[in-house]
């Protein structure tokens, strides 16, 4: 029998039942649908509303199913419809008519909404865990590399010299501020909606502070309404999760293109590689593909909730079942695509020799001469125009700039002298860039530095 069926004469058809259900997504949350039973026993207790005794008994009947779920004595069944209804439906076959008790000054709203708010809590703490062991390894692979020279690229056309540090060091930067972004999503879904009821609260005398403070949350939501009809904190951490994935896609093309013959730059692990069938020779970068085609994937999550909610009227409508799959694969996706990537990065093999000889070529100096030229006194318009034909020259000449003579040099410019030579060296090129935010190695030291210190604070907070 349904629990809703007093005001029903006729049973439910199959096709409803199956059409009607979520157990077959929402049944993951049962460890946090028991925790806020057990807490929301604990406070009705307290108010006075059950007995000691019935809390007693609810609590461990409680207990007694999260262990028979967990070692597979239960089952959920479709004819309970949801998580919430399932395990009520055990707890009263379990200990009687006291079970029927439990849902006292509760509704299956606000029940949902404090749900999803603690398994997206719990899934937030696991996600943020990998997230910072990503930016350990690539704050070590940093230090390893702090005098790899390699091209910087704009339009994917060589640009200026960098160093692989300071390359690895723009991911952490993104990362950083995607951990802020999801520890602001955590401390706004950090609050305690039951208590709302299905909309308008309850006339009963319920403590919500006393279930806030035995579930952790930091407060207890404000307005009723807005507990069990809005959905803003899992959209915003499926905000949170398609921007992690685009910069997690950035890099996978980066390291994707990097592995072809035509960089040769990196080489992937064969454990974090995948073959052909059909030709034997090759050596696909699987792993980082899959990671830059599932971000469409959250993307589409993003967008299923977002477009789920633009026009439901306050309060609860059933559409808002359909906020559980979407929420539960960006989660699902995330947290896949972040145990894959750090082995498959940390594992991976930098060619050091190619970034060199790769940033030796395409005049990535250029910018260098311009500046000597300035320095010199020449404007920099006049300078930019100079180097142009002086690159220009070496294409068709087949040189690089470190290879003209400096009597063909005096015929662009007189302002150019024999220190010309040491001003175009590409280590020195780099070892120049000392603002702060470039990449001289002792430029980058400090930036590590300060990334280690990011690093130790988040771990603490």
């Amino acid at each position: 029998m349904k629990l809703w069926s007093g005001r029903f004469t006729r049973k439910s058809d199959h096709l409803t039942e199956d059409f009607n259900a979520s157990i077959a997504f929402d049944s993951r949350m049962y460890r946090q649908d028991i925790a806020g039973s057990k807490a929301h026993a604990a406070m009705l207790a307290k108010q006075g509303i059950i007995s000691d005794d019935e809390k007693d008994l609810i609590i461990k009947g409680l207990r007694e199913i999260e262990t028979e779920l967990e070692t597979g004595q239960l089952e959920f069944t479709v004819e309970a419809e949801d998580v919430h209804m399932n395990i009520e439906t055990f707890l009263t076959q379990k200990i009687g008519e006291v079970g029927k008790k439990l849902h006292t000054a509760r509704s299956r709203n606000d029940q949902v909404a404090l749900d999803i708010r603690l398994y997206l809590r719990d899934e937030i703490d696991e996600l943020r865990i990998l997230l910072i062991k990503l930016q350990d390894t690539l704050l070590s692979l940093a230090g390893d590399h702090v005098e790899t020279i390699m091209p910087g690229y704009t339009h994917l056309q060589k640009a200026q010299p960098i160093n692989l540090a300071h390359h690895l060091l723009a991911y952490f930067e993104m990362l950083s501020r995607d951990l802020e972004r999801l520890d602001d999503c955590r401390k706004r879904l950090n609050y305690m909606p039951l208590g709302s009821g299905a909309l308008a609260g309850t006339g009963f005398n319920l403590d919500r502070d006393f279930v806030k403070e035995q579930l952790g949350f930091a407060h207890i939501t404000r307005n009723s309404l807005d507990a069990v009809s809005d959905r803003d904190f899992a959209i915003e951490f499926c905000s949170f999760a398609s921007i992690l994935m685009m910069h997690l896609s950035r890099f996978s093309e980066e390291l994707i293109l990097w592995s072809t013959e035509e960089f040769s730059f990196v080489e992937m692990d064969d454990a974090f590689s995948t073959g052909s069938s059909i030709m034997p020779q090759k050596k696909n970068p699987d792993l980082a593909e899959l990671v830059r085609g599932k971000t469409g994937r959250v993307y589409g999550d993003l967008m299923t909730l977002l477009t789920l909610m633009k026009s439901l009227p306050l309060a609860y409508n059933k559409d808002m079942q359909e906020d559980k799959e979407a929420l539960f694969d960006a989660l699902d996706t995330v947290k896949k695509c972040l145990v894959v990537f750090d082995p498959m990065l940390s594992t991976a093999k930098f060619r050091k020799e190619n970034m060199s000889k790769a940033a030796r070529g395409g005049f990535t100096n250029a910018t260098d001469l311009a500046d000597y030229l300035v320095s010199k006194g020449l404007a920099f318009r006049d300078a930019h125009e100079v180097v142009g034909r002086a690159v220009l020259y070496c294409i068709e000449n087949k040189l690089t700039l470190d290879e003209l003579a400096l009597e063909k040099y005096k015929e662009f410019s007189p302002l150019v002298k024999e220190d010309v030579y040491a001003f175009l060296d590409v280590p020195e090129c780099v070892n120049r860039r000392k603002l702060a935010g470039g990449p001289a190695p002792e430029t980058v030291a400090k930036a590590m530095e300060e990334a280690r210190l990011f690093l130790r604070r988040v771990k603490n907070d």
